[in-house]
């Protein structure tokens, strides 16, 4: 299981309270709290050290190029605009700490030390990163002729052009019962209900936010069961090892340009197929009504399930999405307890009506850390009988409401006496 553990590091101060600073990294991850707070910073984080110890066990790049000083900040942090958050003055330096299942990576006076740990086998993920500014990308009419400044969103919409293009029919959207179509003559997608067709870019906010993440989303998890299919066993240590001897031949042959040897890299790497997709989104709740959010998430947890080795990591202001988790959670309990029950034909169906077995997900590979923008803190969420606890943050709020709302009877009651 990969954790990481990250200190004095833009609005963060200390890693988890209750988990001697780590952060585990499970099948579903989720993050919540206020804006400020540091959800977004600590997963495009983890984007990050995902990326280079898939480059490092690729050998896409030397060990020495990483362990360059400033080489995190210089080359790597700015891909997400992280490179400022970096503090380096003082005893309130930042020190990362990232383990995965090939390498240990640890960043601390500007520099990064790398570590190989001892494994039989590496799942090469697919990491993609949406981000909450996604919605855009739909609202424009060419959006591949935008001059970007994000790296990330630059890749984001390199992968919704490919959604795009791989698009053969008609998608069904999990929401409203509407289709989304590709005319790939005049790359417009248009939405399709039972008796509408409209423009994604004249469509309503929820949906142009919500196309980009379901389309890339889905494209990218089938693209790794597809490459999975083909090559159904992860690399062996046996065969890394022949793999990066590849690597090295090709970097020490003086007769090859700069340009051959990223060629022959390239070939090299394609025989490593992609066996994990790592979905790490910002808000899958964004501009959706309560009822879309539960039917977006259904989804995101089928593509999530398609793979053992996938991985889903979302940051979110939504208390429907924690509610919605604890539903798949509990759904999760009950299919085990129904596979070994004798009514198991009978009520199979019933909870397939509720959330469908795709989408089931269980307690013991998923976890819950909320943030607090206040002292930088960060606390992994106690769970009940394997129930994410409803003391959390978003929970707080919405109590707070219906005590607002109460005491503003009172005052009403107050002018009647």
């Amino acid at each position: 299981m990969n954790r990481i553990k990250i200190k004095n590091f833009g609005p963060i101060k200390e890693g988890c309270q209750n988990d001697d600073g780590w952060i585990d990294l499970k099948k579903v991850t989720v993050f919540i709290g206020n804006q400020g707070s540091g959800k977004s910073t600590i997963a495009k984080l983890i984007s990050t050290f995902m990326w280079i110890e898939k480059a490092l066990v690729r050998g896409d790049y030397k060990k020495k190029w990483f362990e360059q000083k400033n080489r995190l900040k210089n080359s790597y942090l700015n891909y997400h605009r992280l490179e400022n958050y970096l503090k380096t003055k003082g005893v309130d330096n930042t020190i990362i700490e990232y383990h995965g299942d090939a390498y240990s990576i640890n960043y601390q006076d500007g520099s990064l030390i790398l570590n190989e740990r001892s494994y039989d086998t590496y799942h090469l993920p697919q990491i993609m990163y949406v981000p909450a500014e996604r919605n855009f990308i739909s609202y424009v009419k060419t959006p591949k002729e935008l001059k970007l400044s994000s790296d990330s969103l630059k890749e984001f919409l390199t992968e919704f052009e490919n959604a795009k293009n791989n698009m053969r029919e008609l998608v069904r959207l999990p929401i409203n019962n509407t289709y989304i179509e590709y005319d790939k003559l005049n790359d417009i997608l248009n939405l399709k209900g039972q008796d509408y067709k409209v423009k994604l870019n004249e469509a309503s906010s929820g949906f142009q936010s919500v196309v980009p993440l379901y389309i890339v989303s889905e494209y990218l998890a089938n693209s790794v069961k597809n490459q999975s299919e083909q090559n159904t066993e992860s690399m062996s240590s046996d065969e890394l090892k022949r793999f990066k001897k590849g690597v090295e031949d090709i970097w020490s042959n003086n007769s090859l340009t700069d340009e051959q040897k990223r060629v022959a890299l390239s070939v090299l790497s394609s025989k490593f197929n992609k066996t994990a997709f790592v979905n790490i989104i910002e808000e899958p709740e964004q501009n959706l009504f309560p009822s879309s959010q539960w039917t977006i998430l259904q989804s995101l947890l089928e593509f999530n399930n398609i793979n053992s080795n996938n991985q889903l990591i979302i940051t979110t202001h939504s208390p429907f999405i924690i509610n919605y988790l604890s539903i798949a959670i509990q759904g999760g309990y009950l299919k085990n307890k129904i596979d070994s029950s004798p009514k198991a034909e009978k009520l199979i169906p019933k909870l397939n009506k509720i959330i469908s077995e795709k989408s089931l997900i269980f307690s013991e590979s998923t976890v819950m850390h909320q943030f607090d923008e206040i002292d930088g803190s960060i606390e992994k969420l106690t769970s009940y009988q394997g129930i994410p606890s409803d003391k959390n943050y978003l929970n707080h709020y919405l109590r707070e409401c219906n005590q607002l709302f109460d005491s503003l009877l009172e005052i009403e009651e107050e002018l009647q006496i």
